[in-house]
């Protein structure tokens, strides 16, 4: 076999996922051939190199799996935490491979959480230029006023971590619209990007607090399981989200704002308003030609 970057070769190996594989490397817990390397662009030949990962070896590729949970409420997306609250990973059951989440749903939300050992894949659809959409339902405190909601489409400041007074970030025009009235609103909200608690600073930024937050769809992935379920994705599926993954998307200005921007509803056909006599119908040809002008 052609020679890898190691990062590549232990994220197939299902050690973990590619970035968590550059952490290990940079942080000396990587050796090839009994030499530690630290430096990222390393290359190696898994066939022919010893490469142990915190001093064990290295036993190859591993087949790649994929899996769709729904995550409850109240797990978090991490293998282990320091706070001894649920993770994730409780949830995992005859798997019969090291599967790591593909990116994150914080503590309080819910929803659709991908797993798998393919690192390639999941370092594809996590990167920043990816721009696989992401849609989540979202329960509000208050009614947002269409001037805040087009904010939010358009593209809000938000604190980049949790500190309020730290770095702010502009978000990406997101695609907003309201599925539920009351006085706690329920909205639909697509996303092409990924930040840290996003959607809740989002809102946040406009005056309203989120209540609740359920991913429900990842790219062409729709939620279609229990809460705490987990089953295999078919292969259909892992290529759709494959093609994705690799698709190459405009990230100009205009395609974003062409992204966000909300659907225009449609016209309603016009129907003359021609008397016409006990069962009879108007043909389809008389129903939508106009009136004459008098």
């Amino acid at each position: 076999m052609a020679q890898e970057r190691l990062q590549k070769i232990i994220a197939a190996a299902g050690i973990a996922s590619r970035r968590k594989a550059e952490e290990l490397i940079t942080a000396g817990l990587v050796s090839i051939n009994g030499q530690t390397v630290t430096e990222l662009g390393t290359k190696a030949d898994p066939d022919t190199d010893h490469i142990r990962v915190n001093g064990k070896l290295l036993k190859g590729a591993q087949r790649h799996v994929y899996y769709m949970m729904n995550k409850p409420k109240g797990h978090v997306t991490t293998a282990n935490d320091p706070q001894g609250r649920p993770t994730v990973m409780d949830l995992l059951h005859n798997v019969g491979a090291r599967v790591y989440p593909v990116g994150r749903l914080d503590y309080a939300s819910e929803g659709l959480l991908l797993f798998t050992n393919d690192g390639d894949l999941a370092h594809k659809l996590t990167h920043a230029s990816s721009h696989v959409p992401k849609t989540y339902v979202v329960k509000v405190a208050g009614t947002p006023k269409p001037e805040e909601l087009e904010k939010l489409r358009t593209g809000v400041m938000i604190p980049e971590g949790d500190d309020q007074r730290g770095k702010r970030v502009r978000t990406a025009p997101a695609k907003i619209h309201q599925v539920r009235e009351g006085d706690n609103p329920w909205f639909e909200v697509t996303l092409i990007e990924g930040r840290n608690r996003q959607i809740r600073k989002m809102f946040d930024a406009v005056g309203h607090y989120v209540e609740k937050i359920r991913r429900v769809k990842y790219g062409p992935l729709n939620l279609d399981i229990e809460p705490g379920k987990l089953r295999p994705l078919d292969a259909d599926e892992v290529h759709a989200l494959q093609l994705a993954a690799s698709q190459k998307k405009s990230a100009t200005p205009q395609a974003l704002q062409s992204f966000a921007r909300e659907p225009k509803p449609k016209k309603k056909r016009f129907v003359s308003k021609k008397k016409f006599s006990a069962g009879q119908k108007p043909s389809a040809k008389s129903a939508s030609r106009k009136p004459r002008k008098p």
